[in-house]
């Protein structure tokens, strides 16, 4: 390399955080208990155009030769024992900004997410206060193991050096010289400058295959052959051109107070002051175009003790008067003690909220906004006992609905019309005693709960095949539905475990699963 190209000795420090196993280790941490055992090769699958194929896989999927990129199919008849599940790529991403966060807060301030496994840190200036910059990378790596998260870290003069070396270095921790990027990097693939597959793919067949010979190279023949993107990515590792770190940015709490000249502890007065807050939090809300899902009322009280009062609506609000109503309706469960001295409100949780237009141009009539008086009851009773039930695609009739919350938008999916289903169906199939003259054909009479029903009519069978693709166990398993109707006019939904002929389908026995009118 010519003298005029070595770079000079920059004085930025970066950081580059690499978790190599993120989303699985992600998973692990978020099941706790119930995630798979350490050793046992878990895969998180997605669709690439039609095909699943494996997204990520753990490290000990890794060493019994998994990678990303399987089909899901070949991947469980080659490794039986895989455990397989979604992946989630929005919460990996969502998290990975989380955990940056973490980091800003208590390594350095300039700290932003480098996806979709990794988080980079301009650590300039900063590294004193840990001990300088080893002793800096031991305690972040450490941190991340001790809570199930496995990394690598580099520290370098450029985040591409940085980048490149937590990846594709020999240490789980490196720390590079002032000035010594260029060496560090020689030895690296090229893969390691962030290059595109098909750049990557293209110099291989040229027979470069290292960082060194390549940063040899006449910048003209590459740039023709493949672009621009080559010596810009050589200039950002070496220092010769800057690459900015664009940080995160904590959106500050949108919080109101007040602090009181004398204690209150009187209903009305606490309920005045309340009606005091409420509009310019929501003006707040508004100047920053979203709305709230949750407020926290929090009183201080003379004695230092602090009450706290938590409302929560379906949708994002900030009508004052629904607010107010909501958390006026929590002032019997506050002890005010011997008066409070400070009352502050905070929007916890907050969403995007646009105007809403309140009258139609049209004239139509508007569809009836219930969300306030959901609100209501969901805070009077709790959310968890306030839902609606949502379509699921599957065919198993108690697999085939959900709980959804009160408010939740509303399903694309739509209920199965193929067959009629009964209007009510029961917690879990119940046994019952019945006989039928042929396998297809179905039963004279059932027995249920010692009351012995015979049949005038039915209508039959519908056949449900097991979910395969969800459980081995249900491989060959098969029910056979009938609507039956007795002598009374009772109509019932009843089925039999199996196709009446082949052991292997179920047991052959008779259930109820529900029940019609």
């Amino acid at each position: 390399m010519a003298r005029g190209d070595l770079p000079a000795a920059g004085l930025s420090r970066i950081v580059s955080l690499y978790l190599p196993f993120w989303p699985t280790d992600r998973v692990r941490k978020r099941l706790g208990a119930g995630a798979p055992a350490p050793d046992a090769p878990l895969a998180l699958v997605g669709r690439a155009g039609r095909r699943r194929v494996v997204l990520s896989v753990d490290p000990a999927a890794r060493r019994v030769g998994l990678r990303p990129g399987t089909p899901v199919a070949k991947a469980q008849a080659l490794h039986p024992g895989l455990t397989v599940m979604d992946a989630d790529p929005q919460g990996d991403r969502e998290g990975l900004e989380k955990l940056a966060l973490w980091f800003q807060q208590r390594i350095a301030p300039i700290v932003a997410p480098d996806p979709p496994d990794g988080i980079v840190l301009d650590t300039t200036g900063a590294d004193h206060l840990h001990g300088g910059e080893q002793a800096m990378l031991a305690a972040m790596v450490q941190r991340l193991r001790d809570t199930g998260i496995a990394a690598r870290a580099a520290v370098a003069d450029t985040l591409g050096a940085a980048h490149a070396l937590a990846r594709h270095g020999r240490a789980r921790m490196l720390v590079v010289p002032p000035g010594g990027a260029v060496a560090a990097m020689a030895e690296l693939p090229v893969a390691a400058l962030r290059l595109p597959d098909d750049i990557v793919d293209g110099l291989q067949a040229l027979g470069v295959s290292r960082i060194s010979p390549l940063a040899g190279m006449p910048r003209a023949p590459l740039a023709l052959r493949f672009g621009p993107e080559v010596a810009r990515r050589l200039d950002q590792a070496f220092g010769r051109v800057g690459e900015a770190i664009v940080p995160l940015r904590p959106v500050e709490p949108v919080e109101v107070g007040r602090n009181f000249a004398e204690p209150i502890g009187a209903a009305e007065t606490i309920a005045r002051m309340i009606g005091t807050l409420v509009p310019p939090l929501c003006r707040m809300l508004e100047e920053r175009g979203q709305g709230g899902r949750c407020f926290d009322l929090l009183l201080h009280r003379v004695d230092s003790r602090a009450e706290a009062v938590r409302v929560a609506t379906g949708r994002p609000v900030r009508d004052a008067g629904r607010v107010n109503r909501l958390l006026c309706e929590k002032i019997e469960t506050i002890d005010p003690g011997f008066g409070i001295e400070r009352m502050v409100l905070t929007a916890s949780w907050t969403e995007p909220m646009g105007m809403r237009q309140a009258v139609s141009l049209l004239g139509e009539a508007e569809e009836p906004d219930i969300s306030d008086l959901v609100d209501i009851l969901a805070n009077r009773v709790g959310t968890q006992a306030l839902y609606r039930l949502a379509p699921v695609e599957s065919d198993m009739p108690e697999r085939a609905c959900c709980r959804v919350p009160a408010l939740a938008p509303d399903e694309t999916k739509e209920w199965p019309d193929r067959w009629p289903r009964p209007m009510r169906l029961l917690p879990r199939p119940e046994p019952v005693q019945a006989m039928a003259e042929l396998p297809d054909q179905p039963p004279v009479f059932f027995i249920w709960r010692g009351v012995r029903r015979k049949v005038r009519c039915a209508d039959g069978p519908e056949r449900v095949f097991g979910e395969w693709w969800k459980e081995d166990a249900e491989w060959t398993t098969a029910r056979d539905y009938f609507r039956v109707e007795d002598i009374s006019g009772a109509r019932f939904w009843i089925y039999r475990a199996g196709d009446g002929e082949h052991g292997e389908t179920g047991s052959q026995g008779w259930f109820l699963h529900g029940i019609f009118g």
